[in-house]
């Protein structure tokens, strides 16, 4: 199998741990606080993989320079898109209780949510095709942070949109769009940045990893400390250690 044709089945595998937890959500009543804990872990798995995996990684092959540009662009880029997306009804896109908005109270909200939601899970999946690059094999740390966070997040949006009236067409239809377009995202950053300079690939990846640190920080963190709150820290830290664990393994 071709490298690029391994990153999007990564990416979508990645992406479909989302519609496992929709599913979840969907048929499930799972108490919020559950939900809420494991969103804290999955960020604090996210938080570990990015530091040891994504931005050490690329600072050895690209230089400091090129990392800290890359990083501090991906930040800035997910927090202009994320405010401008907040304003249009998606702010609340990853609760799971009563804040999502309907869009007989927001028209557009329903957009919003759904480019809201891909916004979150582009920067991920186009980490694991860049960590097959040069004959490498999937990163298990980075996937393994992907998956745990992305159920929790499915689960938790989905029952949010549940809750103010989305259909199951729209859900599962945003869900499974993600999933499809993580694909693409993997396959697409394997096959562009196949031969690229060490420099290029330090900054996309550092990029993706400024991104996925202001998207744990604006939306998985906040849902987390609604319904764990002191304790948030705890297990968010729990989860940093078992990704380093695992990472180091």
């Amino acid at each position: 199998m071709t490298t690029w044709a391994a990153a999007g089945l990564w990416g979508l595998a990645g992406g479909g741990a989302l519609v496992v937890g929709a599913l979840v959500a969907w048929f499930v009543r799972v108490p919020q606080r559950v939900v809420a804990s494991v969103m804290a872990f999955g960020a604090g798995v996210l938080i570990s993989a990015l530091s040891f995996e994504l931005v050490d990684e690329a600072e050895a092959s690209g230089g400091l320079l090129a990392t800290a540009a890359g990083f501090l662009v991906g930040a800035v880029a997910y927090v202009a898109a994320n405010v401008a997306l907040a304003r249009r009804g998606a702010a609340h896109r990853k609760r799971s209780g009563d804040q999502q908005a309907s869009e007989s109270e927001q028209p557009g909200s329903g957009t919003a949510i759904a480019v809201g939601a891909l916004l979150d899970g582009v920067p991920e999946s186009v980490v694991l095709g860049l960590s097959l690059l040069d004959g490498g094999t999937v990163g298990v740390a980075v996937l393994a942070a992907i998956v745990i966070s992305n159920v929790p997040e499915g689960l938790s949006s989905a029952a949010g949109m549940k809750r103010s009236g989305r259909s199951a067409r729209y859900v599962f239809g945003v869900w499974g769009g993600i999933a499809v377009i993580s694909g693409v995202a993997a396959l697409a950053g394997a096959l562009l940045l196949q031969g690229a300079p060490a420099e290029a690939i330090a900054v996309v990846t550092a990029l993706a990893a400024g991104a996925i640190l202001a998207m744990v920080a604006d939306t998985m963190i906040p849902e987390a400390f609604e319904r764990t709150h002191l304790y948030t820290g705890l297990i968010a830290a729990s989860g940093f250690l078992l990704a380093f664990v695992v990472s180091r393994a």
